[in-house]
């Protein structure tokens, strides 16, 4: 895995200094609150803001633009050779999820490493070899995203018998670069979803793993860091509106530490 260059996006209305702070702070106490020793973590009761951590593998499809596609103009030589919108796409994700409890009420983070296994792209972004250069069709484009959630819980389990909850969550989303200015291979993105599950084998008795199961809808806006009206890449393609900022998410989360919570 290439190393992530940290490149705040102006819409923060941060300067880079203190986003390297924030960021070194996060990934700090995050390292430090997994180094916990065991018998410490065992005993949630006696956690000090941060608690015991728990770790999910989560098998994710994401549909991309499913409200709005662009316009965009194919370009050749300068020339305009079709108008068209962008299709809708679907994509399948791994994701591991690092869940860190805190001692304030319906308040967590989260730390998730996102695996994009099945993406194809001509050009290798690392190398700047194109596919044909190769006599390949395309290159396996298995990116990698990570993303630091501030977790607002709006429905609890407590509340529906062990059923159903809901969270709200702000995120610092790190992913590929996707505006044509961008003077970073990754870029920090302002994220926000709203996500409920379903634990779907509740009915099982309790000691069971594949009664902490869950099947979750993940509702996403990205609000920086997307292509916008007139951005032109590589003089072949020219936006006339924004890229859409919605996609829905169908996900699949297994417990892997502690098998069974």
């Amino acid at each position: 895995m290439s190393p992530v260059i940290l490149e705040p996006l102006a819409g923060y209305g941060l300067p880079r200094n203190m986003i390297m702070r924030m960021t070194t702070v996060a990934v700090v106490v995050m390292i430090g609150a997994l180094a916990l020793p065991s018998s410490t973590l065992a005993q949630e009761a006696k956690c000090f803001f941060l608690c015991a951590p728990d770790v999910k593998i989560e098998p994710t499809f994401t549909f991309e633009r499913i409200f709005r596609r662009p316009t965009v103009e194919k370009l050749s030589d300068g020339a305009l050779v079709v108008t068209d919108q962008l299709a809708r796409e679907t994509v399948f994700e791994l994701i591991l999820a690092v869940g860190i409890p805190t001692t304030i009420p319906r308040i967590g983070f989260t730390l998730e490493t996102i695996f994009i296994p099945f993406g194809d792209t001509n050009e290798n972004p690392f190398t700047g070899s194109t596919a044909s250069q190769l006599n390949r069709t395309s290159f396996r484009d298995n990116g990698i995203e990570v993303e630091l959630e501030l977790n607002l819980e709006l429905i609890d389990t407590d509340q529906t018998s062990g059923w159903l909850e809901s969270h709200f969550d702000v995120v610092d989303k790190i992913s590929p670069a996707a505006r044509p200015g961008d003077t970073s291979v990754y870029t920090h993105k302002l994220n926000f979803e709203l996500d409920t599950a379903v634990l779907v084998f509740n009915w099982l008795p309790e000691g069971t793993w594949l009664k902490n199961v869950e099947l979750e809808g993940s509702l996403d806006y990205v609000a920086t860091g997307l292509p916008k009206a007139g951005d032109v890449f590589g003089a072949t393609e020219h936006f006339l509106n924004d890229d859409s900022p919605w996609s829905f998410s169908v996900v699949f989360v297994f417990p892997l530490a502690p098998l069974v919570p």
